[in-house]
């Protein structure tokens, strides 16, 4: 892993043209680990206008020639797995367990989009399914453009992944911009697109912050269509910022997602379920299922089995093998926990013993794994996204009412349901209000099924076809039919 960065500009690393230096810290060791350049806006013209000098020749080449460039790109990936694998725990505090599942992933959704852009070639003119009476019309997929991409700093490589690759896939163009908090694996990004002889401008990587790039990139007029994951006051921005021009967006934004457990459920499954909804990568994840819905009958019971589950958790180095749950990011995003915690305190929440009677680890952005029981829905904690180990759970009676209590969010991105009858499970998923909906099975996110949800939420769809078309404009050629 390098110890200072530079930005990838035109296939080619070169120093940054701003001036300021950001650190990059070791989550666990609470050690700065790299020196990371702020950018500038001067960063960002260079970068949009190789991106432009690029597309003309980019956009016209097959999808099939696109698709071993994207091969190459999960080859390389998978060709530096172990050494990815650590970087993303190091300096993200993920366990290396899940790493591991990040580069996987990664690397299939770059093989999964290789494999669209191949079949890209056949559907290019194809007729239209909804037939004209004396007319003939054909349906070309074109590039948006040049796109800016802008990734969070919890899932480096896979949410870099769900945007480069159906962005290249497509024909587009690309400026990166990683999350300056968890930069390093994204770097590894450029160096396999410079080893593969991708295209100089087909992709560039700037470092820095939102005030050195972000900014930039998101007002730059050379950019056709911003796709930001983040947090909703920046992506409230970002859509005010592409209004100017009428530029496209797609926006990834919060959660506060559920998960039902009906009284029928299997008490040992809906425990790991529920477990493993909040507690992977310590809470840090959007659709986390961070609000606990549990039928009355089965409360007490499911509460000491979660109560065991979080007195197992082993805290500790992510780069050691035995630890299930890694530091918060960074000590602002403690701090941010902390400062629900004391919201709770605040309110009088009833927090489970096991839970909350933790020694934490001596070093790292630690907060202990908490369960609040019997939560008001009108708590903020029940509420607002909290982005750490803090699970809130409240009770319910019918089926009817769990809904109503789930759908009663400002997001709408992903919800888990765990009952003892799958046609149960699935009626009850059929009226949440959610993009992703998994019953009775862990959160999984395959590069075939389209991610994404509604309210607050965000705009667009990533993955799956879906992801494709984000990248792409329809464009229909009309003739009359020949007599």
């Amino acid at each position: 892993m390098r110890d200072t960065c530079q930005q990838f500009i035109d296939g080619q690393w070169r120093a940054s043209d701003g001036g300021r230096d950001l650190d990059v810290v070791d989550p666990y060791r609470e050690t700065v680990i790299a020196k990371l350049p702020a950018g500038n806006a001067r960063d960002v013209d260079a970068a949009v206008r190789a991106a432009r000098d690029a597309l003309p020749a980019w956009r016209r080449l097959s999808g099939e020639a696109r698709g071993r460039y994207l091969e190459g790109l999960a080859d390389g990936l998978a060709e530096r797995h172990a050494a990815l694998c650590q970087t993303v725990s190091l300096n993200g505090g993920k366990p290396l367990a899940e790493s591991q599942l990040d580069v996987d992933d990664a690397i299939a959704c770059y093989r999964y989009y290789a494999d669209l852009a191949r079949q890209l070639d056949a559907r290019q003119g194809e007729p239209s399914a909804q037939p004209v009476a004396g007319v003939q019309i054909h349906r070309y997929f074109d590039p948006v453009g040049v796109v800016g991409l802008i990734t969070p700093w919890n899932f480096p490589l896979v949410t870099a992944a769900w945007k480069i690759a159906p962005a290249l896939a497509a024909g587009c163009c690309i400026v990166f911009k990683p999350s300056e908090v968890v930069p390093m694996p994204e770097q590894a990004i450029a160096d396999i697109a410079q080893a593969i002889d991708l295209p100089r401008g087909v992709l560039n990587l700037l470092n820095g912050d939102g005030r050195g790039i972000g900014e930039a990139l998101t007002q730059h007029t050379g950019i056709d269509k911003i796709s930001f994951t983040g947090s909703n006051p920046t992506g409230e921005t970002v859509m005010r910022v592409a209004a100017t021009g009428v530029r496209n967006v797609s926006l990834e934004l919060g959660g506060k997602s559920p998960i039902i457990v009906t009284e029928d459920a299997d008490i040992t499954q809906a425990a790991s379920l529920v477990m493993n909804g909040i507690f992977a990568n310590a809470g840090q994840i959007c659709s986390a299922t961070s609000r606990l819905l549990v039928h009355q009958a089965v409360a007490e019971d499911l509460y000491a089995a979660l109560s065991r589950h979080i007195d197992a958790l082993v805290m500790g180095d992510p780069l050691d093998e035995a630890t299930t749950l890694g530091p918060l990011v960074s000590d602002k995003q403690r701090t941010t926990v902390d400062r629900y915690l004391t919201f709770a305190k605040d309110e009088g929440l009833i927090p489970v013993r096991e839970a909350s009677h933790r020694e934490l680890p001596r070093q790292g952005f630690f907060v202990a794994p908490t369960l609040f029981r019997d939560v008001p829905v009108e708590s903020r904690l029940w509420q607002e996204e909290i982005f750490g180990p803090v699970l809130c759970a409240h009770q319910f009676a019918s089926d009817d009412e769990a809904i109503a209590v789930a759908n009663d969010s400002d997001y709408g991105l992903a919800a888990s349901v765990v009952s003892g009858s799958h046609e149960r499970a699935s009626a009850i998923a059929r009226h949440l209000t959610a993009g992703s909906i998994w019953t009775n099975m862990d959160q999984v996110a395959p590069p075939q099924a389209a991610w994404g949800g509604g309210k607050k939420s965000g705009i667009g769809r990533e993955l799956g076809p879906e992801g494709l078309a984000a990248y792409q404009e329809l464009k229909q050629v009309m003739a009359p039919v020949d007599t």
